[in-house]
């Protein structure tokens, strides 16, 4: 089994293991290499550092925690499916910050025209918010605090 860095034309980057590098080679040719994060098939091998050991030597012993990563290493493919999320929302709606509540109660009564935003709210103002049929979702990720 060999382990590759991969990486979109999107550049998403995410880690998948093949049976060989012909296995790669071959499920690539034929489209079969999927991006994890947009589906791209549109992916090849990014730089990467080889992991070779020594047969000598006796295999580092596997430790329970997990070794911290470089500020500088690939995040994870959740961390970059998350910073994705923050874009696209960031991009196509409109921070309304602490108005959250009330502007989204205006859109759904038709007092205010309707469009995409984002903001902040307290859980109960959320909660109430539901319970009145408001259409929200909580987002996995702080809004960039926002001024004048």
């Amino acid at each position: 089994m060999i382990q590759y860095t991969l990486k979109c034309d999107q550049d998403h980057r995410f880690d998948s293991w093949f049976q060989s590098a012909a296995a790669f080679d071959k499920l690539q040719s034929a489209g079969m290499v999927a991006c994890a994060i947009c589906g791209s098939t549109h992916v090849e091998k990014a730089l990467m550092a080889p992991s070779v050991r020594d047969s000598r030597r006796k295999a580092p012993e596997k430790s329970d925690t997990p070794r911290p990563r470089p500020l500088s290493a690939p995040a994870t493919t959740a961390e970059q499916a998350l910073a994705e999320l923050k874009r696209h929302v960031e991009k196509t709606s409109e921070y309304v910050g602490v108005n959250f509540v009330r502007e989204a109660r205006q859109m759904h009564e038709g007092a205010a025209p309707e469009r995409s935003i984002y903001g902040e709210a307290k859980p109960e103002e959320a909660r109430k918010l539901i319970e009145e049929g408001v259409p929200i979702a909580p987002l996995p990720f702080l809004p960039n605090r926002k001024s004048n």
